[in-house]
């Protein structure tokens, strides 16, 4: 009696299909574009042919994975809120609104993914590699922290900034310096300014208004309820506006291990602390007062409600490749971008958004911070030895 075959079938196709993906083969061109397909569906078979490792079924492509499910809730508020924030928005239904929003947003991610996945192939065909999985997070990340107004030939432009000169130039994923997707925020802000700041470009038809930040910048204060500012129904960048949907992403994030709470839990820190102190500076009378000092008189816990703060603690600061490696240095690197994010956004009122800045430039330090941390290490246990020996 023949043996039925039990492998499922989308895993039979791409074994037929392997040879012709293969070195030899007509399309081994697109080879590494079919190994990241492969990889991305089913665990990979190699295995290590020397020394002893332990391995699991939680790849990078899984671990990435894990990332885009702990984003699942930001992304479907941000669609819901781009219908909300259009004109007469709050008259109409919640799926109306999430209609709305999801074919608004679907062109920006398809861009990011087609020309980020694109490139990371070409250059994996062209090194002879596999494709890295680190483009999985960014794709998503990219349209998450850009205005919906901003233009897909810019969002492309973007991407492909962020992946040529952010990743593939420093080696690719695992090498990078700057985390990708801020890479490309960065690259619109200084590029095409006007694309990313005003009051119409956070919306998706002709309905203008200035985000929290912006007023506070402009004026030293904001009329945005603090509830609305947890719950997200304020104008803003998609991901970045909801902090109830960025903690339950934290969450998920902090219960399977995938990012350090170290980090995380610093970055508030940081920012409540930075925020206090320009509390205490702030005039008691705000009367007269520029816009700055009543800027400083916020409340240090309602920074953590506006703006990126809380999506940057989360998704951005905890990237495992930019970040610090040593848990010393995850401390450190964190709280010191909780604290620079409050001190751009008080004294720079031409950049109201301090989140961005303060990554990338923590993430330039970041190795500069393990080194201090471990040769500090190293220090000690030498003291430590120098005891025991004279002892």
């Amino acid at each position: 009696m023949k043996q039925k075959n039990t492998t499922p079938l989308p895993k039979r196709l791409l074994d037929k299909f392997a040879p012709t993906f293969s070195e030899g083969g007509k399309l081994s061109w697109l080879h590494s574009f079919y190994e990241a397909m492969e990889t991305f569906f089913y665990v990979p078979t190699d295995v290590t042919k020397k020394g002893s490792h332990v391995r699991d079924c939680n790849d990078m492509k899984r671990t990435m994975f894990m990332v885009i499910i702990a984003l699942i809730p930001t992304i479907l508020f941000g669609m819901w809120n781009i219908g909300f924030q259009r004109i007469d928005g709050a008259d109409f239904t919640i799926w109306q609104n999430f209609w709305y929003g999801f074919w608004q947003m679907l062109p920006s991610i398809l861009v990011t993914y087609v020309v980020g996945l694109s490139i990371e192939c070409a250059f994996a065909q062209i090194r002879k590699e596999e494709v890295n999985e680190g483009f999985f997070v960014s794709g998503i990340l990219i349209p998450l922290i850009i205005p919906i107004g901003t233009p897909l030939w810019m969002t492309g432009l973007a991407t492909a900034f962020a992946v040529v000169v952010g990743k593939e130039i420093f080696g690719g994923t695992g090498m990078n310096i700057f985390n990708p997707a801020l890479l490309a925020r960065l690259f619109i802000f200084f590029s095409y300014t006007s694309s990313i700041s005003g009051e119409a470009v956070w919306f998706s038809d002709a309905r203008t208004g200035a985000t929290p930040l912006g007023e506070l910048a402009n004026t030293g204060t904001t009329n945005v309820s603090m509830l609305d500012a947890f719950i997200g129904t304020i104008p803003g960048s998609i991901g970045e506006t909801s902090t109830l949907c960025i903690l339950l992403g934290a969450i998920v994030l902090l219960a399977t291990g995938t990012a350090s709470w170290r980090t995380m839990i610093s970055v508030f820190v940081g920012g409540l602390v930075m925020g206090g102190v320009l509390n205490l500076l702030a005039p008691a009378d705000l009367t007269g007062a520029t816009e700055v000092q009543k800027y400083m008189a916020l409340p240090a816990w309602q920074h953590l409600l506006l703006g990126g703060f809380a999506f940057g603690a989360v998704f951005m600061a905890t990237d495992p490749v930019t970040s610090a490696q040593t848990n010393c240095g995850k401390l450190i690197v964190g709280f010191m971008i909780g604290a620079l994010a409050i001190l751009v956004r008080v004294f720079n009122t031409g950049y109201p958004e301090g989140m961005m800045l303060a990554i990338i430039f923590m993430n330039a330090l970041a190795p500069v911070v393990d080194h201090y941390v471990v040769q500090a290490n190293v220090s000690r246990r030498n003291r430590r030895a120098k005891k025991t020996i004279n002892a």
